[in-house]
């Protein structure tokens, strides 16, 4: 779904360099049009050879800024060509020029000829991050709300300084292409308070043993995702996940819990403050009707196990929604996915479900790709073909705006 999009990428002089070639690579990888440009520092660091074979196109310097391309200016020709412009790493240097609107290279020329959202991905030493005229530079950036950024992190830096200045890792910066190439830089969700449920639960028997699904958390971590991408405040309520998708989540609120139960009482308690809430954790329908505190031996394991019930979460939500909140289900199923998702949908009085098929090849849990039919209380439905998870987020919140 990104084949032909087209990206254009400013290369900073720091050591961080080398992670934008794993950046360049991805996006090529998956058909994006990437074009690039190198400051003089950034050629210390990194080659515009390298740049050039992993983008599949010449790499552009200063030496190349008066070139003519069809006979008009080359930062012109880029600036227009460009729907989503990085600039990683992003060095103080370059800030600074870009909070006062200097251009004196190919790369601030041709910021100032561009329209399009740009991503600032900061890397530099923490005292140089910390001093005050780069954090009044960092500001003063965001009055212009084409800028977006990602990171910096913190961690063990270049100069073996611990601390904050760590650029974002390619893993963090290319979610974020992916949302501006889908959103345009549009904030959408901005002021919006968005609860979100991901992943299972784990109803246990015993303190090893449970019942459980394969549930990973990955579309619950995407909508998270798209929805922090379109300024959205968000809080995720999930089951078991790997710790470095939670980890990454860095501006949002993560309430992490086990049991149906743990995960009815965190939802409750957060959701007299959402706007937007999305049920998208594969909860377990029953739990043992016994639980032990020890780990049963083997001999002591029940012929057959009696289940009791647990907390309809969705239900019970949705019998405590406002006017001013949207609530929205999720439906895995097998076979026909549509007719049980229009059941739920009206049985559970939701304002939008997502039937998710389970049984296709690349879609459902554990899987970086989904596909699903949208469907809304008021008869819309929409088709949504295989695509990434962060992909069908965004789409999601687009049909939930009525733009589906």
């Amino acid at each position: 779904m990104q084949s032909g999009r087209r990206v254009l990428i400013g290369i900073g002089g720091g050591i961080a360099a080398y992670k934008v070639c794993e950046v360049i690579s991805a996006l090529a990888k998956t058909g994006v049009e990437v074009r690039a440009i190198l400051t003089d520092s950034a050629q210390a660091f990194i080659t515009p050879l390298t740049v050039a074979t992993l983008s599949r196109h010449p790499a552009y310097t200063d030496e190349n800024f008066w070139q003519p391309t069809r006979g008009r200016p080359l930062h012109i020709e880029l600036g227009e060509w460009a729907e989503v412009f990085v600039i990683a790493p992003l060095t103080a240097n370059t800030l600074g020029k870009l909070a006062y609107g200097f251009a004196d290279n190919l790369l601030t020329n041709t910021v100032l000829a561009s329209t399009c959202p740009v991503l600032l991905a900061p890397a530099m030493n923490t005292d140089m991050w910390e001093q005050v005229a780069v954090q009044r530079n960092w500001q003063q950036v965001f009055a212009d709300k084409r800028y977006h950024s990602v990171g910096p992190g913190a961690g063990l830096l270049a100069c073996d300084r611990v601390g904050a200045g760590r650029m974002a890792e390619p893993a963090e910066i290319l979610p974020q292409i992916t949302s501006l190439l889908h959103t345009g830089g549009k904030r959408d969700l901005a002021g919006k308070r968005v609860l979100i449920s991901a992943g299972g639960t784990r109803e246990h028997l015993d303190p090893v043993r449970f019942i459980g699904n394969p549930s990973t958390g990955k579309m619950g971590f995407a909508l998270a995702q798209a929805a922090l991408h379109r300024g959205a405040s968000v809080t995720l309520v999930h089951g078991p996940m790997e710790t470095p998708l939670i980890a990454s989540l860095q501006k949002a609120k993560s309430i992490g819990v086990m049991s149906a139960q743990q995960m009815q009482q965190a939802m409750l308690e957060c959701f007299p403050d959402a706007d937007l809430i999305v049920m998208s954790a594969a909860v377990a329908d029953v739990k043992p009707a016994e639980y032990s505190t020890q780990k049963l031996p083997k001999r002591s394991l029940p012929a057959s196990l009696p289940l009791e019930s647990v907390p309809d979460i969705v239900a019970e939500l949705a019998s405590l929604k406002q006017p001013h909140q949207t609530l929205i289900g999720f439906a895995a199923q097998t076979g026909d996915i549509v007719t049980p998702a229009l059941e739920k949908l009206q049985k559970k009085n939701l304002d939008a479900i997502v039937a998710n098929p389970i049984d296709q090849a690349d879609a459902g849990f554990g899987s970086d790709n989904n596909q699903a039919v949208f469907l809304d209380n008021q008869g819309r439905k929409v088709e949504i073909e295989p695509c990434s998870k962060l992909q069908m987020a965004h789409a999601l919140f687009d049909f939930v705006q009525g733009a589906g």
